[in-house]
Parts: C-alpha cells; sequence; structure tokens
C-alpha cells in the first residue's frame, strides 16, 4: 500500500534526522485556482481563496525539501495534487523575467525547496512517468529550484530517502 510506503520513507528520513513534516492533501480544504490574479494584486502572495493552501503554500517555501508523492491515475497525478500544483503560484510575482531563454516568473522569495516525485504508477506506464516527471521539472523550474528526481513506489523506501538525504 502506498500510503504505508510513504510512511516508511518518512521513517527513514527521521531516522537520518531530518524533521519531515507530512501534509495529507485528502484531510485538507483546497479550492480550485481560479484564475483571478487575487494573489499577485489584492492578497500579493497569498491565495485570496480562504482554504489550506495558504498554510500548505508557508509549510512549502518555508522547507529544504518538498517531495510531492501521488497515485496516477488516468495518466496523472491525483486530481488534489493538481489542485495543489496550481495553488502554488502565490509564491513568485506575476512579473516576467527571460531566465536562460525562456520566460519565468519572477521569484518572490530568495530561495525555493528543492523538490522530488514519487508516483504510485499502478496501471500506468513509462510514458505516463515521463510526462509527469517532465511538468514537474518545469513547475521546478519556474520556482527556481530543481526536481532532484523522480521514482516510484515499486523504488525501496531507503533508496527514496537516501536521495533525499543527498539533496
Amino acid at each position: 500500500m502506498f500510503e504505508t510506503w510513504l510512511d516508511d520513507v518518512k521513517a527513514e528520513c527521521e531516522a537520518m534526522g531530518h524533521r519531515v513534516v507530512s501534509v495529507c492533501l485528502r484531510d485538507k480544504k483546497i479550492t480550485y485556482c481560479t484564475g483571478c490574479w487575487a494573489c499577485w494584486v489584492k492578497t500579493p502572495g497569498q491565495c485570496i481563496a480562504s482554504d489550506d493552501s495558504r498554510e500548505i503554500c508557508s509549510t512549502f517555501i518555508n522547507s529544504d525539501f518538498v517531495l510531492f508523492a501521488s497515485p496516477v491515475l488516468m495518466g496523472f497525478t491525483s486530481a488534489i495534487l493538481k489542485r495543489l500544483q496550481d495553488k502554488l503560484i502565490p509564491l513568485v510575482h506575476p512579473y516576467i523575467e527571460i531566465v536562460q531563454g525562456e520566460c519565468h516568473h519572477k521569484k518572490r522569495y530568495d530561495s525555493y525547496p528543492g523538490m522530488g516525485l514519487v508516483l504510485d504508477m499502478q496501471e500506468s506506464d513509462m510514458e505516463d512517468r515521463q510526462i509527469i516527471t517532465r511538468i514537474y521539472e518545469r513547475l521546478a523550474k519556474n520556482l527556481r529550484t530543481r526536481l532532484h528526481f523522480s521514482k516510484t513506489a515499486d523504488d525501496p523506501a531507503e533508496e527514496v530517502a537516501h536521495a533525499i538525504d543527498c539533496v
């Protein structure tokens, strides 16, 4: 079971001396991003919606590393993880600058956490994994950080914890 495997990753990371904060998105109220831009204009750096994304964004930006974990359903991550991914937009400014020949949002913060991705592939294939990984690489690039790895729940929990420890 994926949740048990994630608990094993957490235990391994804690055994290595890391402080781990787990956020179970199923237990959170995360509304859809409506593209209203209020997070840039009316409430800079914070979603105008009164939901748990505010707390999650704060936890995100104050972390050294964030591990996104999701089952792959119909070729992509869970809907709630995608919703959260959209709600990270307040972490950058609305202004655009050229970075390595591409347009990206200006940074709102001096630093952003490193990122990792773990997928429970279930009935999915390598093409799904490659597409999802590429999307998270692009998210990391826009947040001026790096996706350090993409792994599956078939990898040993110790291997994932070691990859986090090496960041």
